[in-house]
């Protein structure tokens, strides 16, 4: 099996999704037992949402203007309590979501960069490669005109060398 196959990265992020329902739950005790904290956190969360909730439900319903009467204190503690650990249960998602698009863009722009890296690096061998490639050229022109001058010496010597053999007949 092979271990990079399996993104630690990610059982990472579900460990710490795991470990936020236990949060959830103490977050949920505090707010039943302190009264600063059912008061002021708790409270107001759950009177907004159970009013909200219950002016949807009469509006679906067909009944509007009707006064909605607010949650008693127990309910609303404990309604405010639910609110309170499910969002913290969802904000512990949404930021290991928000941390895993992050990890996975860095990542991705790693690869883009070592990419452009070895585009470069074979533009510039490709640079490299083709001024040779001009250069070989070039000497393979000066050594075909130095040929050509060679095959006309050696043409004139022969000439003169048939002259020099007249001569002398």
């Amino acid at each position: 099996m092979v271990v990079g196959a399996f993104p630690m990265a990610k059982l990472l992020y579900l460990g710490v999704r795991q470990l936020s329902k236990p949060l959830a739950q103490r977050i949920k005790e505090g707010a039943r037992r302190s009264q600063f904290f059912r008061t002021y956190i708790c409270l107001p969360p759950a009177q907004l949402y159970h009013w909200v909730e219950m002016r949807t439900k009469m509006r679906i319903l067909g009944f509007r203007g009707v006064t909605i009467k607010p949650l008693n204190e127990e309910a609303a503690a404990e309604l405010g309590a639910e609110l309170l650990g499910e969002a913290t249960i969802f904000l512990v998602g949404g930021t290991c979501l928000v941390l895993e698009y992050f990890r996975h863009s860095s990542q991705t722009r790693r690869k883009e960069e070592e990419q452009r890296q070895v585009l470069e690096s074979f533009q510039q061998e490709l640079n490299i490669l083709t001024l040779n490639v001009e250069i070989l050229q070039t000497q393979q022109r000066e050594v075909s005109r130095h040929l050509g001058a060679l095959d006309e010496l050696q043409t004139q010597v022969k000439a003169l060398k048939e002259l020099l053999d007249k001569k002398e007949k």
